[in-house]
């Protein structure tokens, strides 16, 4: 692959045109523009070499991914690259439990591998506080285990940081699980997986208000991020903790757009759609989540509170009502 673009300067603003480019075929694999306030120069450029290493990983990723797919015998980190390549192709229940399998496979051959490890640990939260399970907070427990000692292994390993805060403030430490994801941001400050931790962590704390904000930031650096589906919810579970429901459905509109497959984002667009007093829309949009999961249940759900801050179970119980009016199964 080979990188390449122009500058032009208009008055006081700058362009920056950018397109990666299979240099084996010739064809264009991304392009972006950057239009930019020459006063913001370090901006642009920080901005700039984060989405390139955002979709150089995802680009490379996949080519590993289809390398390692004809080796006859994988190593570990060949198992690593398709389990990830899985991931990247959507958060699905299939992709997520066959990129476990990959990861898992990944560790025998290699207990040391700290990349696997961070996804397992990743694969195990996702799972957890979606509620589709009962054992929620055994694999929130194993994901910090695990993430612990990728940590003792890669001190400064920001993703590894970035998740170990996920998961602590989804287990009632939200304090903690701030910090952690400052201390990924001071390691890589264009991390966008932690801005947007540092989004959700806001709406666990009850200031809701702050998290778009966050959630932009992590935008800007990785547009098209695979966990961006995820970001979007919580923005619209913000806009709930703050009364504002039309723009949480706004918001949970945009999170199915990104990943249909995901059954959370058809519930919590089912339970603000009910608040608004839309409930053909709202039994709808659960029983395309009873599609997906039909497992899922209110009760499942309410086990997996993060936290125990006033503000955030009041969020908590507009949505159990708003499920409840979309039909959405008690259990």
């Amino acid at each position: 692959m080979c990188l390449e673009g122009s500058v032009q300067r208009g008055g006081n603003r700058l362009r920056v045109n950018v397109q990666l480019i299979d240099a084996e075929t010739g064809n264009h694999l991304w392009a972006e523009r950057f239009d930019k306030p020459v006063a913001d120069l370090f901006d642009m450029q920080d901005e700039i070499v984060s989405r390139l290493a955002n979709q150089l990983q995802v680009k490379l990723t996949e080519e590993e991914a289809r390398r390692s797919e004809r080796s006859t015998d994988p190593s570990s980190m060949d198992l690593f690259f398709q389990g990830r390549a899985l991931l990247n192709s959507g958060y699905t229940s299939d992709h997520l439990a066959r990129a476990r399998d990959r990861f898992e496979r990944a560790l025998a051959l290699d207990p040391k591998n700290v990349e696997a490890m961070v996804w397992t640990a990743s694969i195990d939260l996702t799972v957890a506080v979606t509620g589709v399970i009962d054992n929620g907070p055994a694999l929130l427990s194993k994901a910090e285990t695990t993430l612990v000692n990728a940590l003792s292994l890669a001190p400064n390993h920001a993703s590894a940081h970035s998740a170990l805060g996920y998961v602590l403030f989804s287990s009632n430490r939200a304090a903690q699980g701030f910090a952690e994801c400052e201390r990924a941001l001071t390691l890589d400050r264009n991390l966008a997986e932690a801005h947007a931790s540092i989004g959700i962590a806001k709406f666990v704390l009850g200031r809701g208000a702050e998290t778009e904000g966050h959630v932009n930031d992590a935008f800007r650096l990785s547009p098209r991020d695979v966990f961006g589906y995820r970001w979007l919810q919580f923005v619209g579970l913000s806009k709930l903790q703050v009364g504002e429901d039309a723009e949480a459905v706004r918001w949970f509109l945009r999170s199915i757009e990104a990943n249909r497959n995901w059954p959370i984002g058809h519930f919590f667009l089912a339970a603000a759609l009910a608040l608004l007093g839309e409930l053909d829309q709202a039994k709808a949009a659960a029983k395309a989540g009873l599609l997906i999961n039909p497992a899922f249940t209110i009760r499942r759900y309410r086990d997996g509170a993060y936290t125990d801050n006033p503000t955030y179970l009041a969020t908590r119980e507009r949505l159990y009502q708003g499920m409840r009016l979309a039909g959405v199964p008690e259990g």
